[in-house]
């Protein structure tokens, strides 16, 4: 018996650190997949298994030394490769709730569904990203301080085409828009259709890099479209964006628990769909 309690004993600690290190590894993987530096751990990882076994069965010492002391390297590559994604996670561990009422916040609401359904019926292409806990200034390469309340008149005449600064996207702070004629990075991202326009790739780029909502307009057609963790949605009803944009930014209380919002956190970032969704097609126009 005491045998028996002795190898418990000494046994529980490695049997705890694996089992740690498998649920890290596993929702590591989770986290990481479907972003654009997957590809690039898949590689990695098949070029570092290819050298370590090379190294193993040919007794290549000097490869051995160094594939050992790469450590470093190695962990400075995956800070750089995975940058965006790690500001993001971080972002969601240390988001703090918004010291703003619902009702404010459906008010928010209201002014960009009046705004998109205004421009849409006169086809004044739009593109405005809608910050969260990630500050969007960081993620955009220039932008014009606008600093005022944001209305549905102040919008449509920031995207009016003769405005001087319609081009480019606006950053929407809470009740304010904070920045106009922002250029928002690109998606790289492959497979995307080349007919994509370039404030769609904006919005599915900005998207990927923060937790920001990027709502649409397409001056083509007059489509509105919403995108949200690197998924671009076309051709939604003012309604439909309505309900979007209260399920994402009227999020419902936290669970207490740790291990249910880890849970929860990896199960949102982890719902992996097509970069685009269109629900309804443009209405032809009348000649």
């Amino acid at each position: 018996m005491n045998k028996y309690l002795a190898y418990i004993q000494d046994g529980w600690r490695p049997a705890l650190e694996i089992f740690i290190l498998a649920v890290a590894i596993y929702y590591i993987t989770r986290f990481l997949r479907g972003t654009r530096g997957w590809p690039v751990v898949i590689g990695f990882v098949v070029a570092l298994l290819v050298l370590f076994a090379a190294a193993e069965v040919l007794n290549l010492l000097v490869l051995r030394w160094l594939l050992g002391a790469a450590y470093t390297f190695f962990a400075f590559a995956v800070l750089i490769i995975f940058q965006p994604e790690l500001r993001r996670l971080l972002a969601e561990l240390g988001n703090l709730p918004l010291f703003t009422s619902i009702h404010e916040q459906r008010e928010n609401i209201e002014v960009i569904i009046q705004t998109v359904e205004r421009l849409s019926e006169v086809k004044i292409g739009a593109l405005i990203a809608i910050e969260q806990s990630i500050h969007l200034h960081d993620a955009v390469e220039s932008g014009v301080s606008v600093d005022c309340e944001a209305t549905p008149e102040m919008l449509e005449t920031i995207f009016f085409p003769n405005n001087a600064i319609h081009d480019g996207g606006v950053i929407i702070k809470g009740d304010r828009i904070a920045y106009a004629a922002c250029i928002f990075p690109l998606s790289q991202r492959p497979g995307l259709a080349k007919s994509l326009g370039t404030r769609h790739r904006a919005a599915i780029g900005l998207s990927e890099e923060t937790d920001a909502v990027v709502v649409v307009v397409s001056e083509e057609n007059g489509m509105i479209s919403h995108a949200y963790k690197g998924q671009l949605v076309r051709g939604v009803t003012a309604e439909e964006l309505r309900s979007f944009l209260t399920s994402v930014l009227l999020k419902p209380e936290k669970p207490h628990g740790a291990i249910e919002w880890v849970r929860r956190l990896f199960a949102e970032r982890n719902k992996v769909g097509p970069a685009v969704v269109t629900k309804h097609e443009p209405r032809p126009t009348r000649q």
